[in-house]
């Protein structure tokens, strides 16, 4: 269903770029001009399907979606989640059939975008063309961050580092603060995402909680003690490139 567009709505992808490079007064300007539409999606529903060929980038403005590939008999590897601000498939724009799905977690309301409106964009102004490679690099980091992870990394350290990671995704563009934020993401989540079973996950979560480390209640993760849990993930964000932290 199209809705009619929130003068605000472009703001999200401000407020993301703008968490990685600078945006002059003009780059926010021609965002904001942008033709979008807007739909409502219901929680797990696929918003892009592999092998489909889109003819528009999606821009999330409310919720959460992932990135995921199906395997044999339904199995499912989530490579990637991404919370407002992120445009999850970018990449459409150049790459003309989609090699993954890219489907909702919850409730969710998303703006496209058409290429060829993304491309005029692109081309007329050079910086914003560089701020959304910048992002594109910055995607890949997370892919080798998640590569190195699930390689090398103990579960518990696994569970926390991507608890960390998404902390500081949203409190980025203001959706977390105080080592607070909202939580959607099940245990059978965690497990895809992380190549974890559903009872390791559970018995992770058991061990973090005792360890005083977390409270993970009623949709909403509080970091009890954010040092020694980013101590245990040996989470350093600098692989998500945060202009503000490059620049402290």
């Amino acid at each position: 269903m199209s809705l009619t567009l929130d003068p605000h709505a472009m703001g999200w992808l401000i407020r993301k770029l703008e968490s990685i490079t600078p945006l002059s007064d003009l780059d926010r300007r021609a965002i904001e001009s942008l033709s979008v539409s807007i739909r409502r999606f219901e929680p797990r529903q696929d918003i892009v399907r592999d092998q489909d060929r889109p003819s528009q980038c999606c821009l999330v403005l409310q919720g959460w979606v992932h990135r995921y590939k199906l395997l044999d008999e339904g199995r499912r590897q989530i490579v990637s989640f991404h919370v407002p601000g992120d445009m999850p498939d970018l990449q459409s724009l150049h790459l003309r059939v989609m090699d993954h799905s890219v489907a909702t977690l919850t409730a969710c309301t998303l703006a496209f975008i058409p290429h060829e409106h993304v491309r005029d964009l692109l081309l007329r102004f050079p910086s914003l063309s560089e701020a959304m490679w910048r992002d594109t690099l910055i995607d890949a980091a997370i892919f080798r961050e998640w590569l190195t992870g699930v390689g090398r990394r103990s579960s518990h350290a696994r569970i926390a580092h991507l608890f960390c990671e998404m902390y500081v995704k949203l409190e980025a563009v203001g959706l977390a603060k105080d080592h607070r934020c909202s939580w959607p993401l099940t245990q059978g989540d965690l497990a895809d995402a992380l190549g974890l079973s559903n009872v390791h996950v559970n018995r992770v979560l058991q061990d973090l909680r005792g360890q005083g480390l977390i409270t993970l209640r009623g949709g909403m993760l509080t970091f009890e003690d954010w040092p020694a849990l980013s101590r245990l993930a040996e989470f350093d964000p600098t692989y998500l490139h945060l202009d503000r932290r490059e620049a402290a």
